[in-house]
Parts: structure tokens; C-alpha cells; sequence
């Protein structure tokens, strides 16, 4: 009996002491957000300090920073904020569905699908539509991609090895599809297209701002919810599904919230990739593996990722503008490669 109350109370230390290392770690996350926020903002052709910076943001100057300030430089840092932060939550949400840690929204296909589709209406509908439906084109592609995925591995269930098998046949398929749209349209269209596919937040506008802005809100809290549920799926359906978790309901739930996440973050910056595969590492670092807290700062990771990524493509090259999925493929690409080589034994 003491030893079970001794193993009991060291596990309930040690469980304290993990709350309050991942509430620790979130708290340095959101300070550097923050941060981020007033030093992107003030780094430019011309440094702006970050004093003036939030004086300008709360109307306390005279106007003398105002177009710089509020209409070149914040949104495309808020931007890129939120673009992170739906990448790298959508990346983590597909590694705790799939349980595989290769997963994320442009190796299994739903990017690609969110890609085709925005580069097909681009293609296709260019003038014809208005280019504010642009987002939920490329929305409708990742789910009617992720349906396709699903469908296609989908045997009394959805078994998470057929899901990244199947995934990375149509991510091929997509982008054999986005060459093709790229291929029929006119040189101009392509030339935007192809800076687009690699990933951008030039131009960004508070318009983008207000597109990604509410689907995070919602989608966020729900797959935070739902996302409790991976901490049993972990070990196994059988298992989860005595623990009383309805497995394929609250995956499906899931994956929606990863598809809505990946394609918005498509809808208003491109492809960039590899940040849904890298936060979730750093994140599981960091916090371990329990998923709520996991998932939170998986957000603010890959947040900090792209901010820093299109901090550099627009400072370190002027007055060249890069696309900021140049750098995170740069670190992407062999971090992908890194992971392929650790867990080549089990596949």
C-alpha cells in the first residue's frame, strides 16, 4: 500500500511539475508573439523604434508613421503571425491523428489540394470572378482533398499508416495538377502563380488579415477540445475506444479542423511549407506530448517559424522582396530528411 501511494505521489508531482512547465513555456510563447509583432513592424528599409511603433498603433502620433506603420508593415506581420500558427496547430492535429511524425498538411496532400484548386480558379475564373472568393476555393480544395483521402483509406475505419500512404499519392496527383493549370495559363498569371505556390506574404492587406482571422478564432478552441482525445488515441483505436472516445468521430472532427487550418493559411500566403512538420517537433520539445498543450504551442511555434522566415525575405535582400517558403524549405527540406533517416526502422 505505501508503495502505491509513493508511485502515486510522485506521479501526480511529476504531472504538477509538467502543467507548469508547459504554462511556463506557453507564457515565453505569447511574450515573443507580442514581441514579434512590434519589432517585425519596426525593422524595414527604414527602422521605425519600437516606441513610436506602439504609438502609432494607439494613435498617440501625429500621423507620421501612419502608412508605413498600419498599412505596409503590421498586417504582413500579423500575417504572417496567423499563417504560422494555423500551419503549425494543422501539422500537430495531423501527427496526433496519422501518429506518425513525417505527417503534416503538405506531405499527405491537403495543401496541395487547397493549391490546385486556388491556382485553377486563378487559371480558369481570373476576371471573371471576383478574387474574393479566392480563400474559399482554395478551402473547398483541402476538404474536397481530404474527403478524397479519407474515402480512399477508409476499411471499417480509418487506419492512420493507410491514411499517410494514400495522402502522399495525392499530394502527387495535386501537383501534377497545379503544373497543369500553371501550363495553361497566360505568362503573366503563371509568373504570380508560381510566386504564390512557393509561399508569400508580400502585399499582404488587412483584408487577408480579416479572412484568416475568424476561421482561427473558431477552428482553434474546437481542435484544442477535440484534441484531448489524441492523449488515448496514442496507444492504440482498441484501447481509446474502451477509454469511451468515439475514435472516427472525434478524427474526423480532426481532421476538419487540420483541412480548414492548412487551407486558409493556402488561401491568403501560397504553399509554405514544411512549418506544419517542424512546430509540432519543437513544440513536443518543449512541453512533451500531452496534446492540449502540445497543440497550443505547436501554434505559437510555427507562428514565430513564418515570422521570422518572411522577416528575412524582406529585410536581408532589399530591396529584393524572397517568398518566405524559400527559407522554410531551406530548413524544412533537410529537417524532413533528418526525420526520414531517425525513424527509417519503422517503416
Amino acid at each position: 500500500m505505501r508503495k502505491q501511494l509513493t508511485f502515486r505521489n510522485k506521479k501526480d508531482t511529476v504531472s504538477v511539475q509538467m502543467e507548469r512547465k508547459s504554462l511556463v513555456v506557453i507564457g515565453v510563447c505569447i511574450l515573443l508573439f507580442l514581441m514579434a509583432g512590434v519589432v517585425g513592424t519596426s525593422v524595414g528599409s527604414d527602422f521605425i523604434s519600437p516606441l513610436d511603433v506602439l504609438r502609432t498603433i494607439f494613435g498617440l502620433n501625429a500621423g507620421e508613421h501612419d502608412f508605413v506603420v498600419l498599412t505596409l508593415r503590421l498586417p504582413r506581420v500579423l500575417l504572417s503571425l496567423l499563417v504560422g500558427a494555423a500551419l503549425g496547430m494543422s501539422g500537430a492535429l495531423l501527427q496526433g491523428i496519422i501518429r506518425n511524425p513525417l505527417a503534416s498538411p503538405d506531405v499527405i496532400g491537403i495543401t496541395g489540394g487547397a493549391a490546385v484548386a486556388a491556382v485553377g480558379f486563378v487559371t480558369l475564373l481570373g476576371g471573371a470572378v471576383s478574387i474574393k472568393l479566392l480563400p474559399l476555393f482554395a478551402i473547398a480544395g483541402a476538404i474536397v482533398t481530404a474527403l478524397i483521402i479519407y474515402v480512399l483509406a477508409w476499411k471499417k475505419g480509418v487506419s492512420p499508416i493507410r491514411l499517410v500512404l494514400i495522402g502522399i499519392g495525392v499530394s502527387a496527383i495535386t501537383g501534377a495538377g497545379t503544373t497543369f493549370m500553371l501550363i495553361l495559363s497566360p505568362f503573366y498569371t503563371a509568373g504570380q502563380a508560381y510566386i504564390w505556390l512557393t509561399g508569400s506574404i508580400y502585399g499582404a492587406s488587412w483584408t487577408d488579415v480579416r479572412t484568416i482571422l475568424p476561421v482561427i478564432v473558431i477552428v482553434i478552441p474546437l481542435a484544442i477540445w477535440f484534441a484531448r482525445s489524441l492523449n488515448a488515441q496514442e496507444f492504440g483505436d482498441d484501447l481509446a475506444t474502451g477509454l469511451g472516445v468515439t475514435v472516427q468521430r472525434h478524427r474526423s472532427a480532426l481532421l476538419l479542423c487540420s483541412v480548414l487550418l492548412a487551407g486558409i493559411a493556402v488561401a491568403v500566403a501560397g504553399t509554405i511549407g514544411f512549418v506544419g512538420l517542424i512546430a509540432p517537433h519543437i513544440a513536443r520539445k518543449l512541453v512533451g506530448r500531452m496534446f492540449g498543450s502540445m497543440l497550443i504551442v505547436s501554434g505559437l511555434v510555427g507562428a514565430l517559424l513564418v515570422f521570422v522566415a518572411d522577416l528575412i525575405a524582406r529585410t536581408a535582400f532589399l530591396p529584393l522582396d524572397v517568398p518566405a517558403g524559400v527559407f522554410t524549405a531551406g530548413v524544412g527540406a533537410p529537417f524532413f530528411l533528418y526525420l526520414l533517416f531517425k525513424n527509417r526502422n519503422q517503416f
